[in-house]
């Protein structure tokens, strides 16, 4: 029988931090204050029955990232522990891609994920953008009133990831729901996962049957010589974590932005740039919460916690960000790197600039064309879609002066 220290039984008698429930959506802060106060490694649950311990301390978070002889990001001694319906592992479960290899086989696959992201230059994947808020500004815009969450973020990263990956626009919803409900981890979990699924199988294998200027396409035809299973694994990871993430990257911003009359006007007016608004999301409310997923390749002590493997070691990127917000007391800093949104070590995000372009120029963009937004609910009152793993908005009503667009896509 293994015996484990003192500080590790201790450990395992308090009760878990329930990330799961409703109320994390409505007050993350209350549940990463009760996870900081068992130290740099609480105890918490992503889901009923499962359990992990939750990394809330920035020290000891860079040393879970960039430690890859002690963490694992390979799933499947901990997935041998699961009850096959439950409802995290649609984001949990191994597949053969970047995030859950390690060693030579992420190194493969990253090295192929960068060099085609790569293909894509600044300036065609800005008119992309451009083409796609143009559109939607252009069908919200007479109304007067819109949710930018449903009626923008989401239908725009729709149209924009679907461009890359070589899909027509018109199947944006079956992304949308797909993803959405395995993202939430919930009842539909399982669902959202077998559609999504569905939806890059389809992907690839029309792909493999006829190449187009797409990445999947380029995949297919690295050198790294990936087969189309590990093309496929790829493209659900890539389309997944370049979507949902961004979108709630883009509404978070606005969200922000639209509280604070004074800072937004200053971005209106040209004084600051958008790059600071989307910045500080990440500084302070990251969209990927709960999602810097490791495991222990053996057990050992860590800050004072001793870590069993085949327990989920997560890194709460939202937890570091909020401590950051506290401690920095709400200071702007775009510049500074004190956040880890974008990760740290071999696994740091391979496509962070293409991210920043996409919601930088959507929010830029949208701003401009529809200058004056006002929010309909005061930002206390929205409401934030459930699950461990996101800070995601349900819904971002506000009002504007109605507007046309021309055909060149100017305000008239």
């Amino acid at each position: 029988m293994t015996t484990y220290p003192p500080a590790q039984e201790a450990f395992s008698r308090s009760a878990p931090v329930r990330l799961w429930e409703e109320g994390f959506a409505r007050d993350p802060d209350s549940y990463y204050d009760a996870l900081r106060a068992q130290g740099a490694v609480g105890w918490a649950e992503l889901a009923p029955g499962v359990p992990a311990y939750l990394v809330t301390d920035r020290q000891a978070a860079l040393e879970v990232l960039r430690d890859d002889a002690t963490f694992s990001h390979d799933p499947r001694p901990w997935e041998a522990t699961v009850a096959d319906d439950s409802p995290v592992l649609g984001m949990m479960r191994w597949r053969p891609n970047a995030l859950f290899a390690d060693g030579t086989d992420h190194l493969r696959y990253r090295t192929a994920l960068i060099d085609v992201f790569d293909r894509v230059e600044p300036h065609d994947l800005r008119a992309r953008v451009h083409r796609a808020v143009r559109r939607l500004a252009g069908r919200i815009g007479p109304a007067g009133q819109a949710d930018l969450v449903g009626e923008f973020a989401r239908p725009l990263m729709a149209l924009v990831f679907n461009n890359l990956f070589g899909l027509p626009d018109s199947y944006g919803d079956r992304l949308n729901a797909g993803l959405g409900k395995m993202m939430e981890g919930g009842a539909q979990a399982a669902q959202g996962e077998a559609e999504y699924g569905q939806y890059v199988l389809e992907l690839v294998a029309a792909k493999t049957e006829q190449r187009g200027d797409d990445l999947p396409s380029w995949l297919l035809d690295h050198p790294a010589g990936l087969t189309a299973d590990e093309v496929t694994w790829q493209v659900f990871l890539t389309l997944g974590a370049g979507y949902e993430p961004t979108t709630n990257l883009v509404s978070n911003a606005l969200s922000r932005i639209l509280g604070n009359p004074a800072y937004y006007s200053t971005l209106t007016s040209g004084a600051r740039p958008v790059l600071d608004a989307v910045v500080e999301v990440l500084h302070h409310e990251t969209p990927l919460t709960n999602y810097g997923v490791y495991y222990a390749r053996r057990p050992v002590a860590f800050h004072g916690v001793w870590l069993r493997d085949a327990v989920p070691v997560v890194v709460s990127f939202g937890a570091l960000t909020r401590a950051a917000e506290r401690d920095h007391g709400g200071a702007r800093h775009p510049a500074d790197a004190w956040h880890l949104s974008w990760g740290a070590g071999p696994h740091t995000c391979p496509v962070k600039q293409h991210t920043l372009l996409i919601a930088t120029e959507a929010v830029e963009r949208l701003t401009q064309w529809l200058p004056d937004l006002q929010p309909v609910l005061p930002r206390e009152r929205l409401s934030w879609r459930p699950g461990p793993f996101h800070r995601s908005l349900t819904a971002l009503p506000v009002r504007f002066s109605p507007r046309t667009l021309d055909p060149s896509g100017d305000p008239s």
